[in-house]
């Protein structure tokens, strides 16, 4: 199973709570966003959606 296809499998709030603890000792993070999990999620929903309507496509790491 792919990171994208768990991911789908997770509530958005759990994505964003995983997304700030990630960037919790990041102090450009720190100035520039709120520390609001839902805040993120608001933020990340526009996307999430798109990906659920199959706007989006996999992208290889290596060539980004």
């Amino acid at each position: 199973m792919s990171a994208s296809e768990r991911a789908q499998a997770l509530p958005l709030k759990k994505i964003a709570s995983m997304i700030l603890a990630e960037l919790e000792d990041d102090p450009r993070y720190d100035r520039a966003n709120p520390r609001s999990p839902d805040t993120l999620a608001k933020l990340a929903a526009p996307p999430m959606a798109e990906y659920h309507a199959g706007k989006t496509h996999e992208r290889d790491r290596e060539t980004l």
